[in-house]
């Protein structure tokens, strides 16, 4: 939260509510981008549901009255109760009773990437618990138990390569459901000392799940007084023991069977002409607060060290002598040459002390730094500096270019 201020990504307007700056956007917009591409190969289609929610959807479910004071309720001029959605399980379930009929129909899922409104109690940590997020949810409808879950395991696997190509190092945890309810749950967590989130994973099996959901020693669950703990026995493979992470939730996947296509009667006509009640599942991925979380794993004593993939600019040009018209000349022409390749690059074209531009590159945190400084220039040379080995590259301006085009490539065909 303090580097995100410090280098000019967010501003707060309220409690929990912040200004998304234009480089806290462009990195958004990557991380949105990623989601969009696995969300069409798991066979999702997008649409955008609103904001504010008519109370009477969630009084079917039950949930006006049992989601607590996070739900922010109001009333128009109409004297009707409405609410800012914190989540569209009830807004989602009433389109698919009103257009998925048949058999026909289905399997159909849906996803939107879209503001949410939580009235945290105590809002901190910048976009890490905010009140106001963005969010991208997907809903699934399904003929059969054995279908939802197969589109379940297709969502898991998804949400595995957006946090890969996200670039950061994760763990997905079994969980518990809480306010969005149905049987069964994964955490997408991402390890960082700074993570609210205790999470246990075996040293041995690939089991791993939070603190409130891990096995004890003998298989059973956990109960309000009883807690699985760091050097405990994993009871999964009973080879391995607990060992213990913080974790950053960014996104949750869950197994809704029939619980909000049993409550707002959600049903389809199959072949025999019977109705049925729709298997649900629902996927959501806090977008903002995933930024937030690389920026908690990937940062040092100087500032931001973004993976590329979602960094807002892969390339930051730094003409260290900006009145000198020779480096002048020479960072303009290296920052059209990058653009003309396709690289998303930056270029720090104020007058100010080198040293000022060093320290704000490193800030910012944008990947590789291209320096042009009158020194190098009447050697023929620049210098690349990879903001998170810190490796140096001394160059000429023709091989720069080349160098960093297929460092970019290199780096984005490993994820």
């Amino acid at each position: 939260h303090s580097l995100m201020l410090r280098a000019g990504y967010i501003r707060r307007c309220a409690s929990g509510v912040y200004t998304y700056l234009p480089l806290a956007l462009r990195t958004i917009r990557k991380i949105e981008a990623i989601v969009r591409e696995e969300m069409a190969r798991a066979g999702a289609a997008e649409l955008l549901m609103p904001i504010a929610l008519p109370a009477e959807l969630w009084k079917e479910t039950g949930r006006w009255e049992v989601y607590g004071k996070e739900l922010l309720r109001f009333v128009d001029r109409h004297n009707r109760d409405f609410c800012l959605g914190p989540t569209h399980e009830e807004v989602i379930t009433d389109l698919a009773r009103k257009e998925l009929t048949s058999w026909r129909q289905l399997p159909k899922t849906l996803y939107q990437i879209q503001t949410k409104f939580r009235d945290e109690i105590r809002p901190r940590f910048g976009l890490m618990r905010g009140r106001e997020f963005i969010m991208k949810d997907a809903y699934s409808f399904d003929l059969t138990q054995a279908a939802s879950l197969e589109t379940y395991r297709r969502f898991y696997d998804a949400y595995v390569r957006i946090f890969t190509r996200c670039g950061l190092n994760f763990r997905a945890v079994e969980a518990t459901t809480g306010a969005i309810g149905g049987s069964y749950s994964h955490e997408f967590q991402v390890l960082a000392d700074a993570g609210e989130d205790l999470i246990l994973a075996c040293s041995a099996c690939d089991y791993a799940a939070n603190i409130e959901r891990a096995e004890l020693s003998d298989g059973r669950m956990p109960t309000e007084t009883q807690r699985a703990s760091e050097g405990d026995a994993c009871p999964r493979c009973k080879k391995g023991v607990y060992q213990s992470f913080r974790g950053i939730e960014v996104g949750q996947v869950f197994y809704l069977g029939t619980k909000y296509s049993t409550s707002l009667n959600a049903a389809y006509t199959d072949e025999s002409g019977n109705s049925q009640l729709m298997e649900m599942g629902c996927y959501g991925i806090g977008v903002s607060r995933t930024a937030a979380a690389a920026i908690e794993q990937h940062h040092d004593e100087k500032g931001i060290k973004w993976p590329l993939a979602i960094a807002p600019y892969a390339v930051v040009v730094l003409p260290l002598q900006w009145a000198s018209a020779d480096v002048r000349e020479a960072a303009e022409r290296l920052y059209g040459q990058l653009a003309q390749a396709s690289v998303d690059v930056l270029l720090d074209d104020r007058d100010d002390r080198a040293g000022v531009k060093f320290n704000d590159a490193d800030l910012i945190g944008i990947p590789w730094q291209l320096i042009v400084g009158s020194k190098g220039l009447a050697a023929g040379k620049v210098e690349i500096k990879e903001r998170a080995s810190g490796a140096r590259h001394e160059l000429s301006l023709d091989e720069a270019v080349a160098f960093l085009v297929e460092g970019i490539a290199r780096q984005k065909a490993t994820v």
